[in-house]
């Protein structure tokens, strides 16, 4: 279904897009990036806290360490912005280096957790897992990236063909 390079095509693009996405907000107000925009969670900063507690949970799973813990209903909460900026690019590294040490045999094998959202244990296929980190990780920052760009905030492009060969180092 999907390889590790796929795996570590899309950590490429998922450091390379929050990069940029972060250095447009970095250039918002307090006010502006936590003001209510109407989407699913509310503002920017809370779009990008929901986002850093989803990808805690999954990459977590995927190692079969422990989860950040916490709700989806407290997640758009539980990061405010300094802690967003400083935190983002260790787990962009986290990401990446997960990708460049999964195998074929750990991508056809389960994932196994608790959902505490369910309230039951579930299995899974880590394939299907995986491209949900992605996926889950694209849909949300584009919602951010619509929201910067009614801010008047300039992201740049989000097209996997124009990204670099290597992200650059932040800030």
């Amino acid at each position: 279904m999907i390889t590790p390079a796929y795996c570590q095509t899309m950590a490429r693009y998922n450091a390379w897009q929050n990069q940029s996405l972060y250095q447009a907000a970095a250039g918002l107000s307090q006010d502006a990036r936590d003001m209510d925009r109407g989407a699913f969670f509310g503002g920017i900063r809370a779009t990008l806290s929901h986002l850093m507690w989803g990808d805690l949970i999954w990459i977590a799973r995927f190692e079969g360490a422990e989860g950040p813990g916490g709700t989806i209903t407290d997640s758009p909460g539980r990061f405010d912005w300094p802690t967003l900026w400083a935190e983002r690019p260790r787990l962009d590294a986290r990401i990446a280096a997960w990708a460049w040490m999964v195998t074929p045999e750990d991508l056809a094998g389960d994932v196994r957790w608790h959902s505490f959202a369910l309230g039951r244990e579930l299995a899974k296929p880590m394939a299907l897992c995986v491209m949900h980190l992605f996926n889950h990780q694209t849909h949300h920052r584009g919602q951010v990236h619509a929201m910067l760009t009614a801010a008047g905030a300039r992201p740049g492009d989000t097209d996997i063909p124009f990204m670099p060969d290597e992200v650059p180092e932040w800030r």
